[in-house]
């Protein structure tokens, strides 16, 4: 491993390829590399952040806009998360931001240390001494979870990071005899463009106390950040900028307001703070956020790190990250562990607690709202994380999860057009994506006994799904299907409406809804009406009912898909598996269909323009890059050749998660690439949320065992695994024999042991049996 790439614990890293295991109170937090992905299309950052946290400090690398004068700068997709590991500079440290995903926002109350002349511009990567931006060097930087440290070389200031839930703590050791200040970026924001700042505050309590908000209209529509600041040394001297005149001022023009005068305020503003570098170079600044109030970025501060020093600080999230992350003990190499437990701890930064100490929350009605029986949660990315990362947190982190659904709820309630949520972000709907996939994750807590009201749950799930002006619902309602003519991906919207609809369908069963159910099992079922089987393809269809006549499967733009192409957006029938391969003509034609998506070479020219995907995020045509293939290498289990399954699991692991900058093949999205990888890596899959199955697939590993909330536990055992020894032979559950290939999420509940026999040669016999395969909603 290049040292530029190791970022903290050589000794872990020195270990090479020597199997060690997490066992016996070691810190897990060791095994954890938050620099995958940094690099690349994983669009993560490696700041601190607490476990589920709002506030993640992390640095930025740069300042792309996202657009200039309503031009799109695509460049700044590489900026998603802020930081890139190729670039030279840093240009401040920032509290708020997204964790892997393909659009952005954030980037709130940005801090940077100064030394030096006065500069209150950023400056350019090619041109940092015109700014504040200091240069570093890889070697200088540390991460990990809860922890970031850097040297700003320009400055030859020390910047170490560490975070509480609500609360960003620095520690900043200035050079002895140099200026000592802090620049205080109230403009600068991810995604960012002229106007996103409708307004922003800084109030001087006193010389160690500030408070204030900004209020941003970016892809959160309307978002209000309060904050509250105090420092370890006293304010010699401040003062601010506007980097735009403003136009109108008031009567406050008659007042000496850039220099020493409490009370800051306008859209484009830049502060600076100085402090005496005489007696002290260390300087303590820690930042509380709230949605709510600057008096509620107050409490959460004194309750949250209140006289705590910055050691003390990062002890206790440490502790906190080691507990989060021990409910999985596994063995492996050190990059196995690397791997798995950085994993992990992707799958716990969003979704992120929305309310202060005191469980005041701004909902989503603009109104500040009181969570008097649950955690309130926002950064919802449903899209993605329907499909493994909320049934994996519903299995792991059950509580969590649970409030999660409760904080959709509130969501639906909260909303004028009673939705649930498709893309929540900091109470605001961020409308990203299609389908209305919250459904599945209310069904499949419904399912799975969580302790939610069931009643509001089906009412929500049902005024979700009919609300007629919605993308294209209302044509769906009326003729079963999306139609092309009207909407550009009326494919894909077809296929996604279907399987949440079904859904719907299998949670009014669970409750007796017996009036629901008839009607939402045969939308269910509307999947057969995009797919036409004349090509073998799901296709786009018209009004008048005839499909896209000259259907490109290859192509991603203006087939009637969005992001993914027919060859993979054709296998989206989790709810009716067996139905599905009737349409592709049978058992024989539908394995051949999959080993065709899997050998194949896509040719360049239908992913080089794609900013999703990349030749690192295929494997043959699949795509697992982007979510909706993550369940396609599953498919085989009901086939004639559930031996396949094994045969591509480990090449999409080894290929897609490795140990480097570069080591995510996609982008993680809000954790689900993640919660993807530990599912697979212990040998099962939740393919159709809203049942209660796991698809057996194979494990990764020789070793993992669970620790459910209730105590129970899940041990796998695979001794003989590995990239020769890929394929099963037998599985025993509890130590009898186990033919079926999926597993109940009673089984796991209720603790299990799952012990695998691993061989080269795949077991063609193992899983025939029509009553061993999982769930069909058609026989």
């Amino acid at each position: 491993m290049k040292k530029q790439f190791v970022v903290i614990l050589i000794a872990l890293f020195a270990l090479g390829t020597a199997t060690v295991s997490a066992v016996g109170g070691k810190k897990l937090t060791a095994y954890v590399n938050p620099m995958i992905g940094t690099s690349g299309m994983g669009h993560t950052f490696p700041g601190a952040c607490a476990p589920f946290g709002i506030v993640q400090l992390s640095p930025e690398t740069d300042t792309i806009p996202h657009n200039i004068d309503g031009r799109y700068q695509g460049k700044v997709y590489e900026y998603c998360a802020g930081y890139q590991h190729t670039d030279p500079t840093i240009v401040g440290f920032s509290h708020t931001h997204l964790s892997g995903t393909g659009h952005s926002d954030l980037g709130d109350v940005m801090l940077m240390p100064q030394t030096g002349s006065l500069r209150l511009n950023p400056g350019t990567a090619t041109h940092p001494d015109a700014g504040y931006r200091s240069r570093f060097n890889h070697d200088t930087e540390k991460a990990a979870p809860g922890y970031y440290e850097v040297m700003l070389a320009d400055e030859g200031v020390r910047a170490q990071l560490t975070a509480t839930q609500r609360v960003g703590v620095h520690k900043y050791t200035f050079p002895k005899g140099a200026n000592s200040r802090v620049i205080l970026d109230m403009l600068h924001g991810i995604y960012n463009y002229d106007g996103k700042v409708l307004w922003s505050s800084i109030r001087v309590e006193n010389d160690t106390l500030l408070t204030g908000y900004r209020i941003t209209n970016g892809w959160a529509n309307c978002n209000y950040t309060y904050f509250a600041i105090t420092l370890s040394k006293p304010i010699k001297s401040y003062g601010y900028r506007d980097m735009k005149k403003p136009k109108y001022r008031g009567f406050m023009g008659k007042l000496r307001l850039h220099e020493n005068f409490p009370e800051i305020a306008g859209r484009d503003i830049v502060a600076y703070f100085n402090f005496d570098n005489v007696t002290s170079q260390e300087l303590v600044v820690k930042v509380a956020l709230s949605a709510v109030s600057t008096e509620g970025a107050l409490k959460n501060l004194r309750s949250e790190v209140g006289g705590k020093s910055f050691e003390q600080v990062y002890a206790e999230i440490d502790a906190q990250w080691n507990k989060e992350l021990d409910v999985i003990e596994c063995t492996g190499t050190s990059d196995q562990m690397a791997m798995l437990y950085t994993s992990l701890y992707h799958t716990m930064i969003n979704p992120s607690v929305y309310m202060d100490v005191d469980r005041q929350y701004r909902g989503l009605d603009g109104n500040i709202h009181q969570a008097k029986d649950f955690t309130n949660y926002t950064i919802f990315s449903l899209w993605d994380t329907y499909r493994a990362q909320h049934p994996l947190l519903g299995l792991l982190k059950t509580s969590r999860n649970t409030d999660m659904v409760k904080s959709m709820i509130a969501h639906q309630q909260q909303s004028v057009h009673h939705l649930l949520p498709v893309w929540s972000l900091m109470a605001n709907e961020g409308w990203c994506m299609t389908g209305y996939h919250a459904v599945s994750v209310l069904s499949d807590a419904i399912v799975k006994g969580a302790d939610i009201n069931r009643d509001a749950a089906l009412k929500a799930m049902v005024e979700t799904a009919t609300c007629p002006y919605y993308e294209s619902v209302g044509d769906y309602m009326k003729y079963g299907y999306a139609p092309f003519d009207k909407y550009a991906t009326a494919a894909s919207n077809t296929l996604e409406y279907s399987y949440d609809d079904f859904t719907i369908y299998a949670a009014a069963k669970a409750l007796g809804r017996n009036d629901i159910a008839d009607i939402f099992a045969k939308r269910a079922l509307y999947y057969r009406n995009t797919f036409d089987t004349t090509v073998g393809f799901a296709s786009p269809r018209r009004i008048d009912g005839t499909f896209k006549a000259d259907l490109d499967p290859y192509q991603t733009y203006g087939e009637g898909f969005i992001e993914g192409n027919s060859w993979n957006f054709s296998f989206s029938a989790p709810q009716d598996v067996k139905g599905l391969i009737r349409l592709f003509g049978g058992d024989k034609q539908f394995v051949q269909k999959l080993d065709n998506l899997f050998d194949m070479d896509l040719p360049e020219k239908y992913y080089k323009d794609n900013e999703d995907i990349t030749a690192d995020c295929l494997v043959g045509g699949y795509v697992h890059g982007n979510e909706p293939s993550h369940h396609i290498p599953y498919l085989y289990a009901w086939t004639s050749a559930p031996w396949k399954t094994q045969q591509w699991m480990r090449t999409i692991m080894n290929k897609m998660y490795r140990n480097h900058i570069r080591g995510l093949g996609g982008n993680d999205d809000c954790g689900q690439m993640s919660a993807w990888y530990i599912f697979s890596a212990l040998g099962f899959y939740p393919v159709c949320p809203g049942t209660d199955q796991y698809v057996l697939g194979a494990p990764y590993l020789p070793y993992m065992n669970v620790t459910l909330e209730n105590g129970k536990h899940i041990v796998v055992k695979a001794p003989k695994v590995s990239d020769k020894n890929r394929y099963v032979q037998s599985v025993k559950v509890n130590g009898k024999p186990y033919p079926k290939l999926y597993l109940t999420h009673k089984m796991l509940t209720d603790g299990c042991t799952i012990e695998f026999t691993m061989g080269s040669k795949p077991n063609k016999k193992r899983g025939l049996a029509a009553v061993d395969k999982p769930y069909s909603m058609t026989k």
